[in-house]
């Protein structure tokens, strides 16, 4: 986000899509507010955590209205395996999921400036993004795939450093 926007505080950054079931959303919001940017939540109510307004998030339920708020669509995978039920059972259908929280290309255009979009993957194509707005000269996806292996490998690095060889 830094190497895109120049700074990230004072930057709006939404978070749309499973916050309930998201690992990813938490970290997010807690540095994100840290680092001094604004951050929006975007889903449906029933993938929105209890009194998660208490960090001192807004959320909002129509994605249209918080595209044109923010820098930066952090979009979230519909994670079905971690829903009960039959896996959807937070919203009807995949279908009309994708049509009111995914962006695809017409939605991306109708916010009428440029919004960097991240998805920390892996992408259900055609819910969260379609493949037009995931491939877009604004998107950072692919960035944060490589960034996100090399910090890992990183991290794995300095673990393995600090274990005796004897105790492997």
């Amino acid at each position: 986000m830094r190497e895109k926007l120049g700074k990230l505080k004072g930057a709006r950054v939404l978070i749309a899509g499973d916050i309930l079931h998201s690992r990813v959303a938490l970290s997010n919001i807690l540095c994100l507010k840290k680092l001094g940017a604004e951050v929006m939540l975007c889903g449906p109510r029933t993938l929105m955590p209890r009194h998660i307004e208490a960090l001192g998030v807004e959320v909002e339920t129509d994605l249209d209205t918080a595209l044109r708020w923010c820098d930066v669509a952090n979009m979230l995978r519909i994670q079905l395996e971690r829903q009960s039920g039959d896996g959807i059972a937070n919203f009807p259908s995949l279908r009309e999921y994708a049509m009111l929280y995914g962006i695809d290309g017409e939605r991306y255009r109708a916010i009428g400036k440029d919004v960097v979009i991240m998805h920390p993957g892996p992408i259900n194509r055609g819910v969260e993004v379609t493949s037009e707005v995931a491939d877009h000269a604004n998107s950072i996806i692919l960035d944060q795939v490589e960034n996100g292996v090399a910090i890992r490998m990183a991290v794995l690095y300095l673990l393995a450093a600090g274990i005796p060889r004897s105790s492997v």
